[in-house]
């Protein structure tokens, strides 16, 4: 199977169903056509999202779709359990036993009316990672041509280690933006960028929106959204494509409009200064 890379920017569908709009298969179908129309081909999702229920809505709307399914990339995750109307554990736990892996792939590929996943995520690290085991299940997925490519999800630099005893990761998606940097600084970036594993950004915008910003760092982006010819989102996605980690950021927004501007945010070469001085700005205090 050829590989198609994924967009720069990757839809988010966490909120299209019952965790936020709630939208019909026609509501969902127009939205996947917007996004690839504006320029984003992927889309991220989970297993899970929705009390496990998105996931299949979301792939009655790409059926009724107008799209080729060879146009673009779709993203799923596997291995948390939680305690839903649809299951029932215990406790919360987290599963990567080859019988669950496979579970999962063949449950997403029947969601998503379709024959392979592009990209398959490990959704979050567990103590109880066997790397041989995920390994030989991985490479027997990629042989029946279910899987193209694998990788992990808020993984640190020795949990990729560990699985990459058996099997390549290609991809690593982390919550990463202007308010939670921490990946500038503990090494899982540098490493992606050593190992050419390809990174996602969960949660881009940060918490910009959600909470009281410091004064400096709002009037730092206002100033800067003057000089980019910018709106404040696509200043926030362009500190993060300016990182060499060649960072793809997942946005959850459903707004025609945002969307439309995140693939702007693309055109703008942010100055190094203009970068250093919004992470002082975030951080608080000045670069050591």
């Amino acid at each position: 199977m050829n590989k198609i890379l994924p967009s720069k920017i990757i839809s988010g569908i966490m909120s299209w169903g019952k965790w936020g709009k709630k939208f019909s298969t026609n509501q969902m179908s127009e939205l996947i056509e917007y996004n690839f129309n504006a320029g984003i081909n992927s889309f991220d999702s989970a297993d899970i999202y929705g009390d496990y229920s998105t996931e299949n809505e979301f792939g009655k709307a790409l059926s009724a779709s107008n799209l080729q399914r060879e146009k673009l990339v779709l993203i799923t995750k596997c291995g948390i359990q939680f305690t839903s109307k649809k299951e029932q554990f215990e406790v919360k736990h987290y599963d990567y036993s080859s019988k669950h892996i496979r579970f999962s792939v063949e449950k997403s590929l029947k969601n998503l009316k379709t024959d392979y996943i592009d990209v398959f995520l490990l959704h979050r690290p567990s103590p109880l990672m066997n790397p041989e085991e995920i390994g030989v299940t991985i490479s027997k997925l990629k042989e029946e041509n279910k899987i193209k490519s694998f990788g992990v999800s808020n993984f640190n630099m020795s949990q990729i280690s560990l699985i990459q005893k058996t099997t390549d990761v290609e991809w690593n998606q982390i919550e990463c933006s202007i308010s939670k940097n921490q990946a500038l600084d503990n090494g899982v970036l540098d490493y992606a960028i050593k190992k050419k594993i390809g990174i996602m950004a969960w949660g881009p915008l940060g918490n910009y929106y959600k909470k009281t910003q410091e004064k400096k760092l709002q009037l730092l982006i206002n100033s800067l959204s003057n000089k980019y010819s910018a709106n404040e989102d696509q200043i926030i996605i362009a500190w993060l494509l300016k990182h060499p980690a060649k960072i793809h950021p997942v946005v959850g927004s459903t707004n025609k409009q945002r969307i439309s501007s995140y693939i702007k945010a693309i055109e703008i070469d942010m100055d190094i200064i203009d970068w250093f001085a919004i992470l002082e700005a975030s951080r608080g205090k000045k670069v050591p």
